[in-house]
């Protein structure tokens, strides 16, 4: 293309965007930008905000220039490079792209092509973009789409999405949205029919977009944000933030007022001499506190008192780090105002700087002049705990590293009181609470014996560990246990949420992501094929059992009715569980009774109110990665964290991200054994509702669920879990759905995305129809990419069912997005610390 013929296409399109800025600010008052080569409307912007012509000009220069660096000397982009730039995982969508955007055939697209193909996605009406992605289906460009074309294209959608699905369902996904599509019956579909089909998803319409083209997007080409008060500055966050925001008031004058008092007392000694006793003093306030901060059984039995209204007990691991840094702060000054008043003592006396600081001839310090070196030797250990506990450390796969170096607090403490005449009168009272509790920890912890008498090994390396309960072990829903396993490290103590239910009487359940060096080590021991741990007297005892479940197995497979059926997974790691699942209305039907024709009546009513056998699960895949063991372990705890508030809560939000699912599973059957209380079942049938009644232990009216996942295979931890909770939620509910799921998998693109808009259309369809969705089995459709926590906060504000508190248990990244979010929406927040 000519520069000539470029400057006239971008000043005809300058203009273009222009009007039509101009014609959707009147009509909508929502601005459109250009992301991507498609024009997206914008919610939540105001006209001014809006890209300005320069911005819009810089685009197309970014636009021409990542052209020329992709296409090379010969200005052209081949099918090879255009993958590249792209970024595309399938292929197919890639070459489909490609193939529309070459318009004169040539198997390369010139910068004449590329700027013409954008000017169709950009200027082009609806009809122009649905005409564009009818041809991206229409493989052969036959005018129409076929049945194969079509699962041609929901194949590729699925390895876009990283989906995984046996060819059985999706074949039927493919014959659920061609169904739907093919309105005449012609065995094809139209243009006209595929635009007819998605008006019924106007989602979809809202906003259509080619995620795929990053190459694109200019960096630092964003909206021009308005200005906003700062977070910490609106009345919200020190509404929510109020505990935390006093105690730090408090914590800093005290400590303001320990320096100043230490200072005024030694005044003759001169500044730096003053500023080194002030600091020491505000150091042995500190070295104290710091301990009391992780005094957890005091905590744990301080949380179900009036004391959590008023201390930010839930933030303890927080305040621990925060006045972590102020020793090495504190620390560091110290050091530095003594070394400048050796200086100047140097030049005044017989001692030379050297030997006030390395020797004790100058008699410094309380134990025969100690001072100068253990105060070296306190600082190096300190500032060398506080870099080993930083976060690129501990979450980096190094946990040894700090919790070995971390144990050093103990020699810390014993220099502290031979480095300072006056530490033991600030130690001593917590010192010996503190001794105590790891006394009762170390009783706790070896009494009775404790075993891992099963190990199931999940997806994405994650260990389910079942360990028998000792009777004398009480805990509350989302509380945390450390646990020793001599096997794989003899003196490492690590902690883990307890995943089972405090009503679950014989077991303990542990699930443990391998993340670091100790995690890795318990999933490779229990997955070695010739491990020791395996116990063959148990392995015998069980195999009747096995035989037995093999055998019904086997009559389940055969069985017609079987709808429950979870989603399956090529990785053989993943579990089929079924689930009998019976259910009438009166006046729907007959209602199964007992014999060959259906379960018990009885029977089934006592499970589901938890006084007999729970409903019928049954194992489809006895794997090598579920075997039996009896493994010695030790377990100190259990510990309190905030989740122990949400049977006070009115209205609960439990987020949990990937592997932070596990104190919710906990949660959420205990809760559960508490609905069962209200449940009522029909004598006659399975039909049930629930009662009003209130309950003295829960005052929950209403809890959503939302569990956020990378990949498909990880919703495989708990899914029979899931699927169980919601069998058990009554077909009436006085106040509506008492418990909701909202599943997101992050992986799969949006609904908006071209290369997603069929695949998503036909998960709606077949999940209206099998009544379940078809990436987890469960009732609730898995929704593509992240949640929009704006939209999800507001429909929860818009139910009214009680003040709302959201708990959380995952990223940190993730939680401060979600903490701006219920600032704004005046919600309660709770972190899972530990």
């Amino acid at each position: 293309m000519s520069e000539e013929k470029y400057q006239c296409w971008r000043k005809v399109h300058l203009e273009s965007i222009d009007q039509l800025r101009k014609l959707d600010i009147v009509l909508t008052q929502k601005p459109i930008c250009v992301v991507a080569g498609v024009v997206v409307s914008i919610e939540g912007y105001h006209p001014s905000s809006t890209m300005s012509l320069d911005e819009d000009a810089r685009w197309l220069e970014w636009v021409t220039k990542q052209f020329e660096s992709i296409a090379g000397d010969d200005k052209e982009i081949d099918l090879e490079e255009f993958k590249t730039a792209l970024k595309v995982k399938e292929s197919f969508f890639a070459e489909r792209f490609f193939a529309l955007f070459d318009s004169d055939g040539s198997k390369t697209i010139s910068l004449d092509e590329l700027l013409k193909a954008l000017d169709l996605l950009i200027h082009g009406s609806e009809t122009d973009k649905l005409r564009f992605l009818f041809q991206v289906y229409d493989v052969d460009g036959s005018g129409s789409i076929d049945p194969d074309e079509l699962r041609t294209v929901l194949k590729s959608c699925l390895r876009e999405s990283a989906i995984s699905l046996p060819e059985e369902k999706l074949d039927d996904l493919t014959l659920a949205l061609f169904e739907s599509a093919d309105k005449d019956n012609s065995g094809s579909i139209t243009f006209e029919e595929l635009k007819a089909e998605l008006e019924n998803f106007p989602e979809v319409m809202e906003n259509l977009t080619i995620s795929a083209a990053n190459w694109l997007k200019p960096p630092g080409l964003e909206q021009k944000k308005g200005r906003h008060t700062p977070r910490y500055l609106t009345p919200a966050y020190w509404h929510n933030n109020s505990r935390k925001l006093l105690f730090l008031c408090a914590y800093t004058c005290l400590n303001l007022l320990l320096f100043i008092t230490a200072m005024l007392k030694n005044a003759e000694g001169g500044f730096w001499y003053m500023v080194a006793k002030g600091c020491g003093q505000c150091l042995n306030f500190n070295c104290t506190f710091v301990m009391v901060l992780m005094l957890r059984r005091c905590l744990t039995w301080l949380r179900a008192t009036w004391v959590v209204r008023v201390l930010p007990l839930d933030q303890n691991i927080l305040l621990h780090q925060m006045v972590g840094y102020a020793i090495v702060t504190f620390s560091t000054m110290h050091t530095t105002a003594h070394f400048m008043n050796f200086v100047h003592l140097s030049q005044n006396s017989s001692y030379s700087l050297w030997e006030h600081l390395f020797t004790t001839r100058p008699g410094i310090g309380w134990v025969q002049g100690s001072a100068s070196l253990t105060g070296m030797v306190l600082q190096i250990m300190i500032c060398l705990m506080v870099v080993c506990s930083s976060t690129f450390v501990r979450r980096s796969g190094h946990f040894e590293v700090f919790y070995w170096s971390h144990l050093s607090y103990v020699w810390v403490w014993a220099l502290l009181v031979v480095h300072c005449a006056n530490f033991w009168k600030w130690f001593v009272v917590p010192g010996v609470i503190f001794l105590l509790e790891k006394l009762v920890g170390v009783a706790v912890s070896h009494m009775g014996g404790l075993y891992i008498v099963e190990v199931n090994l999940l997806p994405s390396k994650v260990t389910h560990l079942v360990i028998k309960r000792p009777q004398f072990f009480h805990f509350k829903p989302g509380d945390y246990v450390y646990i020793n396993i001599p096997d794989i490290a003899k003196y490492e103590w690590h902690p883990f949420t307890i995943s089972s239910a405090p009503e679950q009487p014989d077991t303990l359940w542990l699930h443990i992501r391998s993340m670091g060096q100790w995690t890795n080590r318990l999933y490779e021991y229990f997955r070695q094929p010739d491990s020791q741990v395996v116990s063959t007297k148990r392995l015998s005892a069980s195999l009747k059992d096995r035989r037995h479940q093999r055998s019904a197995q086997e009559e389940l497979f055969k069985c017609a009715n079987c709808n429950g059926t979870v989603a399956s997974n090529k990785d053989d790691a993943i579990e089929l569980t079924l689930y009998r699942q019976n259910g009438c209305r009166p006046g729907l039907g007959p209602c199964p009774g007992p014999g060959p024709q259906g379960p018990n009546p009885d029977q089934q009513n006592q499970a589901e109110r938890g006084e007999g056998p729970p409903l019928r699960e049954i194992t489809a895949k006895l794997s090598e990665n579920h075997r039996f063991c009896n493994v010695k372990c030790f377990v100190d705890g259990p510990y309190g964290t905030p989740t122990r508030q949400i049977f006070a809560s009115e209205h609960a939000v439990l987020i949990g991200a990937g592997i932070g699912i596990t104190p919710f599973a906990s949660i959420l059957q205990s809760i559960m054994y508490h609905y069962r209380m209200r449940k009522q079942n029909c004598p006659n049938c399975s039909y049930s509702w629930c009662e009003n009644i209130k309950d003295s232990e829960m005052k929950l009216r209403k809890v959503d669920f939302i569990w956020i996942n990378r990949d498909q295979k990880s919703f495989e931890w708990f899914v029979s879990l899931l699927t169980k909770l919601e069998m058990d939620q009554a077909d009436e509910e006085p106040e509506g759905r008492f418990l909701e799921m909202h599943m997101y998998m992050t992986s799969a693109l949006s609904k908006n995305d071209m290369k997603a808009i069929g695949l998503q259309m036909a998960l709606d369809l077949l999940a209206k129809k099998e009544k379940r969705d078809s990436i987890t089995g469960l009732r609730t459709r898995t929704q593509p990419g992240r949640p929009e926590w704006g939209k999800v906060f507001q429909k929860v504000a818009e139910e009214k069912k009680g003040k709302v508190h959201v708990f959380y248990c995952g990223a940190p990244a993730l939680a401060k997005l979600i903490k701006a979010q219920c600032e704004h929406f005046g919600f309660n927040f709770y972190k899972e610390n530990f």
